[in-house]
């Protein structure tokens, strides 16, 4: 039971810490009079991300490149087929074309990217600078060329992305208590996350990759599935789909990029064979369906959702 009661401290840690952490930093970055545009380009993008970057760094320290690879790897399909599918069966998402022809293009070429390095077995530090690199130019290049523009649609959303994040009431030093808290809790989480993990596949007979790729994706993703889903209530769908594809280019760049400069990488022959090809299946179907009318109907989330137990099922299957 002791992996189990791991894994579930660690969700719970993960899923407070990485709420804390938003909430606080948006609302000190208010109080300290940074624009909306700034605070969803940069915080929320980072924030919702945090848990994913901490579990994956802790779990290459560990020496499990399996759960480090399977969680971003993991998280990216579970994005797609299971946030955005919950989203579009709740209310369906608006999808501003000026917004999607620089983050769709940026996320089909950061995946395609990092399948290719991926498929030569690891992902070393100049690989893994190469990535960094590219997502600050990313977010640069986003912060330009939204100041120049505020009024475009994407601007818009990134300064509803802001509001949906609401910051705690009261004065600058809760907020920052609030989101150093918030750090803490998450370096906690995904500590006793990665722990529970190994164990538990230990114990199971399961490989890391696949525990990766399934429970702890799954765990790591679930400050983006609040995001989304308080988002969708609000009727705020365009937020929540950019909050997945925002997610989706920090895992990849960012998390794995950062990860690797920390500890090189070597990718399991499972996620190469199968997975890799799984999130690149899915980050094109998405492609199809947001341009498809531009936008995401209740028809294609169950799409999403139905591919996504699809997929858990093929993970089960092969880990009997």
């Amino acid at each position: 039971m002791l992996p189990v009661v791991l894994l579930a401290a660690g969700f719970a840690l993960l899923l407070i810490g990485g709420e804390s952490l938003v909430r606080g930093s948006v609302g000190a970055a208010r109080r300290l009079g940074v624009s909306p545009l700034v605070i969803g380009v940069t915080l929320v993008g980072f924030g919702t991300s945090t848990p994913e970057l901490l579990t994956s760094v802790q779990a290459a320290l560990a020496g499990s490149p399996g759960i480090a690879v399977g969680n971003v790897v993991g998280s990216n399909i579970a994005n797609i087929l299971l946030i955005l599918g919950v989203a579009a069966v709740l209310q369906p998402i608006a999808c501003h074309p000026a917004a999607f022809y620089r983050d769709g293009s940026v996320l089909a070429a950061s995946a395609v990217l990092v399948a290719g390095i991926a498929l030569a077995g690891s992902i070393g530090r100049v690989a893994g600078g190469v990535l960094v690199t590219l997502l600050v130019a990313y977010i640069v290049y986003t912060y330009w060329a939204e100041r120049r523009r505020p009024e475009a649609p994407p601007a818009a959303r990134h300064a509803r992305e802001a509001e949906v994040a609401e910051p705690p009431p009261g004065p600058l030093w809760r907020n920052l208590l609030f989101a150093v808290g918030g750090i803490a809790l998450t370096v906690l989480g995904a500590r006793l996350l990665v722990d529970g993990a190994i164990q538990l596949a230990r114990e199971a007979g399961i490989s890391e990759a696949v525990i990766g790729l399934t429970v702890v994706a799954v765990g790591t993703s679930l400050p983006e599935l609040v995001t989304s889903i308080v988002a969708a209530v609000k009727r705020e769908g365009d937020v929540a789909f950019g909050n997945v594809v925002g997610s989706n280019i920090y895992n990849v760049l960012g998390i794995l990029g950062v990860t690797a400069l920390v500890r090189p990488l070597a990718v399991p022959p499972e996620i190469l064979v199968f997975d890799l090809w799984v999130m690149l299946g899915v980050t094109a179907l998405l492609i199809v369906f947001a341009v498809s009318g531009w936008r995401l109907v209740r028809w294609e989330g169950a799409v999403f959702l139905a591919g996504y137990a699809a997929y858990i099922g093929v993970l089960g299957g092969t880990a009997i």
